[in-house]
């Protein structure tokens, strides 16, 4: 699986990027039919303490994109939150692909 990182008003942080890899990793041995990933990271400014570092993930696989998305006061907790909804995705697409 080929996994692209896009930082915006980030700087690039390989102990982010393994950390996501390494999740993402886990995806793929669960469900081989992912093709790609993109992981966009970027801070927000917010008048809330445990918001403003975004994470964004985009698989690409057969029939539509899949994408999350989550705000969490650490990049490590919305990098977690988005690939278990990912993941709750891959589940019901999975599912829709064995009942044909």
């Amino acid at each position: 699986m080929n996994i692209n990182f896009e930082y915006h008003a980030v700087k690039a942080s390989n102990r982010l990027e393994i950390l996501a890899a390494d999740k993402l990793d886990k995806l793929l041995n669960k469900f081989d039919f992912v093709v790609r990933a993109d992981v966009f990271l970027k801070k927000e400014n917010t008048s809330q303490p445990d918001t403003g570092k975004i994470c964004g993930i985009r698989l690409s696989t057969p029939g539509p994109r899949l994408f999350a998305e989550s705000s969490s006061a650490t990049f490590e907790a919305s990098i977690a939150e988005s690939v278990m909804e990912l993941e709750r995705q891959l589940d019901r697409r999975k599912a829709k692909m064995k009942t044909y």
